[in-house]
């Protein structure tokens, strides 16, 4: 089997799917990216571990790992290995001491495992040929690669003035008071979001 290391790139809203986010994976070594339609519950958890941020409780992700790390469990690499029907099937491969166990998953719990483990992703070049493509995504400078049109994060813009107003009006000490309780009430998206203002300002 082909193997191909993938790179999570990031999180947006789904233009397909309401209430649903699109998780988007990149092939190393290529210019394809995959994007896989994900629920609300697997982003936050996703995007909690890509902006290093600790919720106040342990979230399912969260509570597997500990588990885990606890009894010697290590998770090795997570493996998307098929496409059916638009939907993508993994595996993740453990292993403790010499006993190595695959175990079937949906990709969104692999990912955020594989987050938390500090795992490789891994798939096929089946896969990529087959779902493989060149999509708009927003850089780190708030610009957008290939940009002809920009409505996701049109999207993410009118969501985040609807629940905060524009954060790049907010100083510091308010955008951290903000962060506190956006974490406190379980608003990882939310969090997301004025973490990376935050950062961004610090550059």
């Amino acid at each position: 089997m082909n193997k191909i290391r993938l790179k999570v790139l990031g999180l947006s809203y789904s233009q397909t799917q309401t209430g649903a986010y699109a998780l988007i994976l990149e092939a190393e070594g290529t210019d394809h990216r995959i994007p896989i339609i994900i629920g609300s519950f697997e982003a936050q958890s996703i995007a909690l571990q890509l902006e290093n941020l600790t919720p106040p409780r342990p979230l399912t992700h969260d509570l597997f790992t500990n588990f885990s790390n606890k009894f010697g469990i290590g998770l090795r690499e997570v493996l998307i290995h098929k496409l059916e029907e638009g939907v993508f099937h993994s595996r993740l491969i453990f292993q403790r001491e010499d006993q190595r166990v695959e175990i079937d998953a949906r990709t969104s719990d692999g990912v955020a495992l594989a987050l938390r483990f500090d795992c490789p992703i891994f798939t096929t070049s089946e896969i990529i040929d087959k779902a493989g493509i060149i999509i708009q995504l927003e850089t780190e400078d708030g610009d957008e690669e290939n940009p002809p049109e920009n409505q996701a994060s049109e999207t993410q813009s009118e969501d985040v003035t609807k629940e905060t107003g524009d954060l790049s009006n907010k100083n510091n000490d308010e955008l951290k008071v903000m962060l506190e309780k956006a974490i406190n009430q379980e608003a990882y998206e939310l969090a997301a979001r004025i973490n990376k203002e935050m950062k961004s300002r610090k550059k």
